[in-house]
């Protein structure tokens, strides 16, 4: 691939719809767009001003596909820095794949997955870790995690990595002098400011790492486990949160075999509810790996909600026995994981009833899936789970598992450098480890980078963006 042709791809989704925008980036995508577009005012698209809108028809020769609007955009102002054109044209598939055809035949070459953002990146339009925001924006599908992208993006987190890279890249410099002058045993650099600034970078390093436990949770969403024996409601509190007929409703034991997942969003946090087939011995053979396979879910959850049917337990002691056996159990075997112990049915319990089992139960949620009743009240316990502080506060948080390990190799060289520091290691071997930390500052902000890196980013990315 080479960047300096004239790419050209469909910049909106693909499908019929009203409009669809054609793009054009490269060296000569004014000249092929103008040879194309006919303005209704006799214009010339080369002779126009930068950010201008044109109106006229594209043609292939004489033969006219569309009336289209031509956005002009000059370099170095651009989305990629270079020349670009955009086309707003009618919605048809058949127009938008004759004008993206006609485009490849007059001088561009297809555009790959990314290859616009890549081309933004390359003329210093955006950074890295700003351009693997924005397919974060793309994919955002929740308040929280459109926010960490449009924070991202706009540099707030290679802001901060920048700033501490240029702080330890000027003591580096100073420490490398020391290595020309090593005979005449001179320090340029202050030893008592150079430990100040590895203290800062540290204790900066650590907050950033230990953000992406958070940063993945409202990036991905949290994976909540609906478990419980069978015919307890667990199909139908999935329904009740969902709003919706989601999952098959049956008063037969066992009826779900397999898992059923869908996501809400509650206070735009995303939460991903896995309705698990219920516990119980069986010999039924679909069952078993069904009930296998609940247990792999709640290992893999990261919140447990363990359903109870109120009815039988205030009707049978065995059954409330048995619940306090099974909330042991799981509490037992993940103890990390919150767990949220709720008893369903509750519209056909007297007040007495429900005051027995509440006190029988500890931290019991009291809720009628039928009925939509205690259902606020348990969203909003899923919602104190997440920790939403940085987030509110504008704090810069991780999201990116790339960023997170090359977080964690330059913490690892910083505390190779303190230690350095603590054993008056000579210049010449602090400035190796100083230098590996700098790199892999570099590597998130793209500083450093390699083809293969940008081949594994931009690889992720739609066509068009």
């Amino acid at each position: 691939m080479t960047h300096t042709d004239t790419i050209v791809a469909l910049a909106t989704p693909s499908g019929a719809g009203a409009i669809a925008i054609i793009r054009l980036s490269g060296v000569d995508a004014i000249s092929i767009a103008s040879q194309l577009f006919n303005s209704v005012s006799g214009k010339d698209l080369k002779k126009q001003k930068t950010h201008t809108v044109h109106l006229g028809t594209f043609q292939d020769g004489d033969r006219v596909i569309d009336q289209v609007l031509a956005t002009v955009f000059k370099n170095p102002n651009s989305y990629t820095g270079e020349d670009v054109v955009e086309f707003s044209c009618h919605g048809s598939q058949y127009i938008q794949q004759e004008i993206i055809q006609v485009c490849l035949r007059n001088g561009c070459r297809m555009a790959q997955a990314g290859e616009f953002t890549l081309r933004s990146f390359l003329n210093g339009k955006i950074d890295l870790s700003q351009a693997e925001a924005v397919a974060d924006l793309i994919n955002s599908d929740s308040e929280a995690s459109h926010q960490l992208a449009i924070q991202q993006m706009r540099g707030g987190f290679s802001s901060e990595i920048k700033t501490l890279r240029q702080e330890l890249l000027n003591f580096a410099s100073l420490i490398e002098l020391e290595l020309d002058f090593a005979e005449e045993d001179v320090e340029f650099a202050n030893r008592d400011e150079f430990q100040k600034l590895i203290t800062r970078i540290t204790h900066v390093l650590k907050r950033l790492i230990d953000s992406f436990a958070t940063g993945n949770v409202l990036k991905n969403g949290i994976p909540v486990a609906i478990a419980g024996e069978p015919n307890v409601g667990k199909s139908t509190l999935l329904n009740a949160l969902l709003n919706e007929e989601r999952a098959i409703v049956s008063d037969i034991a066992g009826t779900t075999r397999d898992t059923i997942e869908d996501e809400i969003t509650i206070g735009g946090i995303g939460f991903r509810f896995i309705d698990t087939a219920g516990i119980r011995e069986t010999t039924d053979t679909i069952e078993g790996l069904g009930i296998k396979k609940t247990f792999e879910k709640i290992n893999a959850s990261q919140v447990v909600m363990y359903l109870l049917d109120s009815l039988q337990l205030v009707a049978n002691a065995s059954k409330l026995k048995q619940a306090h056996i099974d909330i042991a159990k799981i509490k037992n075997n993940y103890p990390q994981k919150p767990l949220l112990v709720v008893a369903n049915k509750v519209d056909e319990l007297s007040e007495s009833q429900k005051e027995t089992l509440t006190s029988e139960i500890d931290k019991l949620y009291l809720l009628s899936a039928k009925t939509g009743a205690g259902v606020e009240d348990l969203t909003s316990s899923l919602l104190n789970f997440v920790n939403t502080g940085a987030l509110r506060n504008n704090e810069t948080i991780v999201t990116n598992t790339r960023h997170y390990d090359a977080l964690l190799k330059a913490l690892e060289e910083i505390n190779k450098v303190q230690q350095g520091i603590d054993t008056n290691l000579s210049s010449d071997l602090l400035a190796i480890d100083i230098r590996q930390a700098l790199h892999y500052f570099g590597e998130i902000t793209g500083e450093i980078s390699n083809d293969e890196l940008l081949g594994n980013i931009f690889a992720n990315f739609c066509i068009g963006k």
